[in-house]
């Protein structure tokens, strides 16, 4: 419930988001240790200074209880869809429906609602009391709610009829067992079957409740976030105990922490100790100097060296293959230079369902690093060169242009041809401009990538040199892929302009010429195809009319269906 006219406004729930993890941390202290520990005494302490931003601009807190969220004004200020774990889900089993809270209670009672809580959850199941009685017995006067009876929501109502009231259409379940036993009792029971009539329950014998009850326990038990917990817990003790020798262990048993995590390949406990480790960093004032720096440097040691080798092996032998979203969380705390590591270890990993991941988080670090890529660009061996380059080529980004560039010179054949291929992948003036020294490269592989996306992206800058290539001697000893690759690109290059070359090469009559060969004359039918106007088309059709070399035939009927 707001003041009036606040309802209408566009309401931040910053303070009131704030306020419930507070108060969830405060229930956590209280459930861990007695009253007069200091950690108790400062969770209910930061309790109550958390209500002061709330206050501000309400007088009364009214929070709405779902299975798995508490919602205020409509927004979800808290949610944890982990019943065991959810102090939501403790509200809405035993039938709270909503929480409001007056100003004034952090004062006088809070802290009797979070014992309150308290006692809720650990109570057994067949306790007699439940959240309500707890509530009830408290006669709390700054702390209201709203219930429902348990059992009672979605009942289908009693309607009258001639012969009395009725519950919807129930199933007849006792008239259904008596036709059954009526079915079946006198059919004899074969030798040498045991029938469970003939004992008597002993004492020890559980019914289907307990059963049932021993199956919850049992998997709420093991879908405890143990290590979670564990470090919940340490960072209480790390924000709020004072001591400097006290932070000092405590700070030692974090570092010792993440090379056990790392083994058991808990990734996203590494992820959230890291970030938590932040939130300690802004939060905790008083850390000595060289506390603080000891805990900044912990995302530095695990992006170097055997921690993070330790962290690459221990995903490629994953059993379970993390999520993207816990990698993501991982590799956004590492520093710049986990990069080059990450890159060495691609080309080895084993395990392909954790490549794709890896690349994808690769790629975030590199975004966020271009600096690192063009050292690596410069300086790395063939293998992690490989690796980047095709990082680099899904990137697109400006800054690597030159670093490609410059790797055209190498003496890698596959370094070459990787370096083309991401210059013609990322589409820019620049990077077009570093692939036109490819043109002249000395493996045809290399030429074929380079001139083909040259002519893709209209590149006219290469039409001298593709021009070159076309009416020299060199091209016509070449492949027929690579001969096509460079008419083609002369016919998208030159246009119409080009006609004029090409029609004496595909025509079969000349006075004193000499007839080119049929896969030369086949690739600059292809050109005019590209070209693809009425003249193209004019020089193509005479050609197919006196052409007599099936090659030949069929790559002019070819252009002219592509030019149309």
């Amino acid at each position: 419930m707001t003041e009036p006219g606040v309802a209408d406004q566009l309401v931040d729930s910053t303070a009131v988001e704030n306020l419930i993890q507070v108060l969830v941390k405060g229930l956590r202290a209280i459930q861990l240790y007695l009253p007069n520990n200091p950690i108790y005494q400062k969770a209910v302490e930061n309790v109550r200074v958390a209500f002061g931003p709330v206050w501000e601009e309400y007088t009364e807190l009214e929070i709405r209880v779902t299975e798995s969220d508490l919602m205020w004004e409509g927004i979800s200020v808290y949610s944890q869809p982990s019943k065991s774990e959810s102090v939501a889900w403790v509200l809405f089993k035993d039938g709270v429906r909503s929480l409001a809270l007056e100003q004034g209670v952090e004062e006088e009672e809070i802290v009797g609602l979070l014992e309150v809580i308290k006692q809720a959850q650990n109570l057994p199941k067949d306790a007699a009391d439940d959240l309500l009685t707890l509530l009830w017995e408290q006669d709390f006067q700054k702390v209201r709610y709203t219930a429902v009876e348990l059992g009672a929501e979605g009942v289908v109502p009693l309607q009258p009829t001639e012969d009395g009231w009725v519950r919807g259409a129930a199933p007849e379940a006792e008239e259904t067992k008596a036709k059954i036993a009526e079915d079946t009792r006198d059919v004899e029971t074969p030798s040498g079957i045991v029938k469970i009539d003939e004992f008597d329950g002993t004492l020890y014998f559980l019914d289907e409740s307990d059963l049932k009850y021993l199956q919850t326990e049992i998997e709420r038990e093991y879908s405890k976030d143990l290590p979670g917990n564990v470090l919940a817990m340490l960072f209480d003790l790390l924000e709020l105990q004072t001591y400097t020798a006290v932070r000092a262990e405590l700070i030692s048993i974090t570092e010792n922490f993440i090379p056990y995590l790392l083994g058991a390949g808990d990734f996203h406990s590494v992820a959230y100790l890291l970030r938590e480790l932040r939130a300690i960093l802004e939060r905790a004032r008083e850390l000595l100097p060289e506390q603080r720096k000891k805990i900044e440097e912990l995302p530095a040691r695990l992006s170097q060296g055997e921690v993070l080798g330790q962290l690459l092996q221990s995903l490629d032998e994953a059993v379970v293959t993390p999520t993207e979203e816990d990698l993501s969380e991982l590799f956004g705390e590492l520093r710049p230079e986990a990069l080059r590591r990450v890159l060495e270890w691609l080309p080895q990993l084993s395990n392909e369902s954790i490549r794709e991941p890896l690349e994808r988080a690769a790629l975030r670090l590199a975004s966020a690093h271009p600096d690192q890529v063009v050292q690596t660009l410069e300086e790395a061996e063939e293998s992690v060169l490989l690796t980047t380059v095709r990082l680099v080529s899904r990137l697109k980004l400006p800054p690597f242009v030159p670093a490609l560039g410059a790797l055209l010179d190498r003496d890698e054949l596959e370094v070459r041809k990787e370096a083309a291929a991401g210059l013609a992948a990322m589409n820019s003036p620049g990077a077009m401009r570093e692939l036109e020294r490819a043109i002249d490269d000395k493996d045809s592989n290399v030429r074929v990538v380079a001139v083909r996306a040259l002519a893709e992206r209209g590149h006219r800058a290469a039409l001298a040199k593709v021009e070159a290539a076309v009416n020299g001697k060199w091209l016509k000893n070449a492949e027929l892929t690579e001969k096509t690759a460079f008419f083609e690109a002369y016919g998208l290059l030159a246009g119409s302009a080009g006609i004029a070359a090409l029609r004496p090469m595909l025509e079969t009559k000349g006075l004193l010429r000499r007839k080119e060969d049929p896969e030369t004359r086949a690739c600059v039918a292809m050109a005019l195809g590209k070209i693809g106007d009425d003249e193209a088309k004019a020089v193509l059709k005479v050609a197919a009319s006196e052409e007599k070399d099936a090659l030949v035939k069929n790559a002019i009927n070819r252009a002219l269906r592509e030019a149309g």
